[in-house]
């Protein structure tokens, strides 16, 4: 290190090796402060949890960013009924792709959440441009999140802002992947508990964490409840309404570029159409894009103008439609998946029907982690338009469905909570006996 910095001197100019000096020293302070942080939290969980205890109302806060990630519907509500808990949902900005994505994220989420008869506050004003304190107005004891990344949410409701308060988040989506960031962000570290979708994340986590995942306790997965407990979901949610059409979801990636070889989309984005068309008879199509590929779209393919006839031409399509919110109903009423998009692997197959995973590149297959490996030997795989047709055809159409029982196996032994309770009802037991119980 001493001759490092002796070539580093000799070498490089005297102003940058000053500001060189002043970003190392900035981030060395930074790591010791986020280093402070994580060793000081269970201390000031611990003092908030004695606090909470002391009190007859409990007021829960639920930051809302996305609407297609929210898995709290069921916990919420659990919650409502509940005597002692008083739970609100805020809607929080998304800030990491500009201001016109916010407020167009936001007043998709509020509205959303307002049809469906929720009492749902904003914390941005548009019209002002201030935003709402939550510590001053509501005063949660409890914060559930639904996204740990620092960059994306605006840091006023980022998890720094609430380390004396109860902590709790539910991943957006069950993992297939044991990559760093999933599981060792700053955000894994501070919060008070995280709610594990299955013993192997459980696991994965506890190798990943830099606390060794001592705040995580074991749920089961949330996002499923719904999946489970709708006994009556609505087929409104298909445009058309010919029954003997069969209900088929394309629900592609984001991230189509050379590094991460996941997303198909630009290899099939016409292609689809052309199936619309060949089995305009039999099938209707619902293209259910992850939330962020009409940004990449825009901002870096194809611009604004070509991603919006794209779209709106799945609105008008006969046999077709676009889907951008919640998707529930659509799961439930559908008869088959096609994606390349790891959050729905194992969200579709909990409903017992046949998915397809599109294969764009061996190396995706390299990734998954424990988990994923058992999710994805659970679906059919395609690697060409060919594979892809003989799904549709035979799985479909035809019912020869070959992997029913392999898939039922796998949502037997590996998504259902052994305790036969729901994800969203062990979470609401375990804070009842943390809080009320003092256990």
């Amino acid at each position: 290190m001493r001759e490092l910095k002796l070539i580093i001197k000799r070498y490089v100019p005297k102003k940058i090796w000053f500001s060189l000096i002043k970003i190392y020293n900035f981030t060395k302070l930074r790591a010791l402060y986020e280093l402070y942080l994580i060793k000081s939290a269970p201390q000031k969980h611990q003092k908030a949890l004695q606090i909470v205890r002391k009190k007859e109302k409990v007021k829960v806060a639920f930051f809302l960013i996305h609407e297609s990630v929210w898995k709290y519907d069921v916990l919420f509500d659990l919650m409502l009924k509940h005597p002692r808990f008083e739970p609100q949902i805020f809607v929080c900005p998304a800030v990491n792709l500009g201001i016109e994505n916010m407020l167009y994220e936001m007043d998709k989420s509020f509205n959303a959440f307002k049809k469906k008869g929720y009492n749902i506050i904003r914390t941005y004003n548009n019209s002002t441009g201030e935003y709402l304190d939550i510590k001053k107005t509501f005063t949660p004891d409890i914060v559930f999140y639904t996204n740990p990344y620092e960059g994306l949410q605006d840091y006023r409701y980022y998890i720094t802002q609430f380390s004396d308060t109860l902590t709790c988040y539910v991943p957006y989506a069950i993992m297939m992947v044991d990559f760093e960031f999933i599981y060792n962000l700053k955000f894994h570290n501070l919060v008070w508990r995280i709610f594990s979708e299955t013993p192997i994340h459980k696991e994965i986590a506890s190798q990943k964490q830099k606390t060794k995942n001592q705040n995580s306790v074991l749920t089961g997965y949330p996002g499923f409840d719904q999946l489970l407990i709708n006994k009556k979901p609505n087929d409104a949610v298909w445009k058309n309404k010919n029954p003997n059409l069969k209900k088929i979801i394309w629900a592609p990636h984001h991230s189509m570029d050379e590094l991460n070889k996941v997303a198909n989309f630009l290899e099939y984005y016409d292609f689809f159409f052309e199936l619309a068309d060949k089995y305009n008879d039999k099938i209707q199509i619902a293209f259910k894009p992850h939330h962020l590929l009409r940004i990449k779209l825009e901002q870096e393919y194809w611009g604004k103008e070509k991603t919006d006839i794209y779209y709106n031409k799945w609105a008008k399509l006969a046999n077709g439609q676009c889907e951008n919110g919640d998707y529930i109903d659509l799961f439930l009423t559908s008869d088959a998946l096609i994606h390349d998009c790891g959050s729905f692997m194992a969200e579709y197959l909990i409903t017992g029907k046949p998915s397809l995973f599109m294969v764009r590149n061996e190396s995706v297959m390299e990734h998954w982690n424990a988990f994923g490996k058992k999710a994805i030997a659970a679906h059919y795989q395609s690697r060409n338009k060919e594979q892809l047709i003989n799904f549709i055809e035979n799985v479909v159409l035809n019912k020869n469905d070959r992997m029913k029982e392999e898939r039922n196996n796998f949502i037997q032994s590996n998504l259902i909570p052994k305790n036969k309770l729901t994800a969203s009802e062990n979470i609401l037991e375990y804070l009842e006996d943390q809080i009320f119980k003092g256990i």
